[in-house]
């Protein structure tokens, strides 16, 4: 197993879409009220105190969707300037960040990922879950989101696509043809089963090699690299100024590369996407006054039991009172 040295911070269960694979229709789960969020001090104590004395180097904010997070800017900047942190990223839905793009890169944010399922504004809107009519304002909301953080001068600019099947599968080609003639990132993401059952029953996933075999046929493909490549398998289209991510937890299981664990905005550190055996309330622990000492003991411990927690034991139903989350909730 890789050294775990990676925390995905959730910093709100909120979100401005309802993606069908991300938060289904039925799929309605409790929200945290705001007080039982982390607040920001919360946040940077555990960062500080917790997570890098344990050999954490790389954050990433996702949400729900990070930029609903009130004093976002001011939040990456406190931990961009922490001794530490190494690297610091964002995911995102990109509806917000035609505004906000510039004061992140200026707060030290150098890294995003944008979700962006279509190039076509219906089978956006209809991934995304928007109301009939407004599809050509929100896929421009996003795409100006892109732009602005191509602007900025985030590199890597990476694009999430997941792949469901008859719905935007179609599009991969297109997809792929953004990183010809521009450096940035585009990532097809297998379709997983997190609160969507319905759905995912209806539809399944759409094998990585099926798409990598694809592309294949069109332009061809060579091995390439690219900063916080995470679990990605790398290709570039030869002589692209961009490159080809496939995420395939489905098909190509990483379990054993995981390097990874998961902190949801009320404090419950998870150590698995897929699993949520062994979550620790590190929220609590600090408005019950436990010892940052006691608390770094525990996530140590549950760090030390993480190879044991995979995919395939996945427990279905609640651990511990804590009701079984969609893919919004968790940060993806």
């Amino acid at each position: 197993m890789p050294t775990v040295d990676y925390l995905r911070i959730s910093l709100i269960d909120r979100c401005n879409f309802r993606c069908t694979y991300c938060m289904p229709a039925g799929a309605e789960a409790p929200q945290v009220w705001p007080q039982d969020w982390l607040t920001d001090g919360e946040l940077l104590t555990l960062v500080s105190e917790v997570f890098i004395p344990l050999g954490f180097r790389r954050f990433r904010l996702t949400g729900g969707e990070p930029l609903l997070r009130p004093n976002l800017v001011h939040l990456v900047a406190q931990l961009a300037g922490r001794p530490g942190v190494a690297d610091l990223s964002l995911t995102t839905n990109g509806s917000r960040l035609a505004d906000l793009a510039g004061p992140l890169y200026q707060a030290g944010l150098r890294r995003i990922n944008i979700s962006f399922d279509s190039l076509n504004p219906e089978t956006f809107a209809h991934l995304s879950g928007g109301r009939p009519g407004s599809a050509q304002d929100r896929w421009q909301r996003v795409w100006a989101g892109i732009l602005a953080a191509h602007q900025a001068g985030f590199d890597p600019l990476k694009l999430n696509v997941v792949v469901v099947s008859g719905v935007n599968d179609a599009e991969v080609l297109d997809l792929a043809a953004l990183t010809l003639e521009r450096a940035w990132h585009v990532r097809f993401i297998e379709f997983m089963p997190i609160g969507n059952e319905a759905l995912f029953g209806e539809r399944g996933w759409v094998n990585s090699e099926d798409l990598r075999h694809r592309i294949r046929q069109q332009w061809g493909l060579e091995p390439a690299r690219v900063t916080g490549a995470g679990p990605a398998d790398v290709w570039r289209i030869p002589g692209a100024l961009g490159t080809l991510g496939f995420i395939g937890q489905m098909s190509e299981c990483f379990c054993d590369r995981c390097n990874r664990v998961r902190l949801s905005a009320d404090g419950w550190l998870r150590p698995c996407l897929l699993n949520e055996t062994g979550q620790i309330n590190l929220r609590q622990g600090l408005r019950d006054g436990q010892p940052l000492s006691h608390l770094k003991a525990q996530v140590a411990q549950l760090l030390a039991l993480k190879p044991e927690i995979s995919f395939k034991e996945r427990e279905r139903g609640t651990q511990g009172g804590v009701y079984r989350r969609t893919m919004s909730q968790i940060g993806g």
